[in-house]
């Protein structure tokens, strides 16, 4: 887990069928946001930060760099180990993979009904993008009505990345691993490469390298669009919206806040009118020390450099030349 909330989940179910569980959470998560571990400890689970002692992966990366701040990747790569390393383990995901995307829609379906009861549906649906569970589960009911032919119009679906880690929108369509110790099936897949370590920005959910197969092919067929903002602008945005709505929005949920207020400031210049659907996907209490952070200046706009991202995914295409692999 990242941000915590597949993890946090995750630990609520095992409780109730009385499972046990060890969560691997990305390490520079688990500091910033230590209220989210107390949550999954509070049902049961064991919280490891990542990179951990506990594997012989996550080992190898702290001999090489004891402070490294993990990622997903890395997240992925020790709770794979330990699931094969036990026989009575099995491995739980919560994103990236199309299987979960699928489970995920029961969200856009809902937002379906929701707009039946208000004779409306979206000209444009946003959501954020890490490994891509979040906006495929609000907008795949929609595209699949654009789609058949059953929507009332052509709808726009826009992919939210932060500038830190834009795979949809700087990465390379090729295949490569989930995880980064490349122990899962190589994915076709946008992807900045799958050792690539991003910032360590307060939106931990979307500091993953990948975007999931099904979301990347419609990007690569111009279906999906998708942009990325650093997270000082992200938070302005997220302000605006406590002020505006009285929620405090996650740093995740407030990229698409972002572009929400983007594309309604563009409507508005031009004078149309636009029906604008997002996915408010959590709230930001439990990130109140991001906050405090961006309210006292201290927040740094990362931006990852284009020449950095292209290193690495020209190291990981010469992994995999080296396999015999077309990337």
């Amino acid at each position: 887990t990242g941000a915590g909330q597949w993890g946090s989940a995750l630990s609520f179910a095992t409780m109730l069928f009385g499972l046990k569980l060890t969560v691997y959470m990305v390490k520079v998560s688990y500091m910033q946001k230590p209220y989210r571990a107390i949550l999954m400890r509070t049902w049961g689970a064991e919280v490891v930060p990542s990179p951990s002692n506990r594997t012989k992966y996550g080992r190898s990366i702290l001999e090489k760099d004891p402070d490294n701040p993990g990622s997903l990747g890395i997240a992925i790569s020790e709770a794979l180990e330990d699931a094969i390393s036990h026989e009575d383990t099995k491995y739980s995901l919560g994103s990236v993979l199309n299987h979960v995307l699928l489970h995920q829609t029961v969200i856009g379906l809902e937002a379906i009904k929701q707009l039946e009861a208000v004779d409306e549906f979206p000209d444009i649906v946003i959501g954020c993008v890490g490994g891509g569970s979040n906006f495929a589960g609000i907008s795949y009911p929609f595209y699949y009505l654009v789609r058949s032919g059953k929507a009332p119009k052509k709808t726009r679906f826009l992919a939210v990345e932060p500038a830190s880690c834009p795979s949809m929108t700087k990465g390379e369509y090729m295949y490569d691993y989930g995880d980064t110790a490349g122990l899962t099936p190589l994915l076709k897949m946008y992807t900045l490469g799958h050792d690539f370590i991003p910032p360590p920005i307060h939106a931990g959910g979307l500091r993953y390298h990948g975007a999931a197969p099904t979301m990347s092919l419609l990007k690569k067929a111009g279906v999906y669009e998708s942009t990325a903002y650093n997270q000082v602008e992200v938070f302005e945005a997220a302000r605006l919206f406590a002020q505006t709505e009285g929620i405090v929005p996650a740093p995740e949920s407030a990229h698409a806040i972002k572009a929400v207020i983007d594309e309604a400031i563009k409507a508005k210049q031009k004078g149309e009118e636009k029906v604008i659907l997002f996915n408010l996907s959590g709230h930001g209490l439990l990130d109140l020390a991001a906050y405090q952070d961006f309210l006292d200046g201290k927040l740094p706009a990362h931006e990852y450099p284009a020449e950095a991202i292209q290193r690495s995914i020209e190291k990981i295409k010469a992994v995999l030349l080296e396999k015999g692999i077309r990337p």
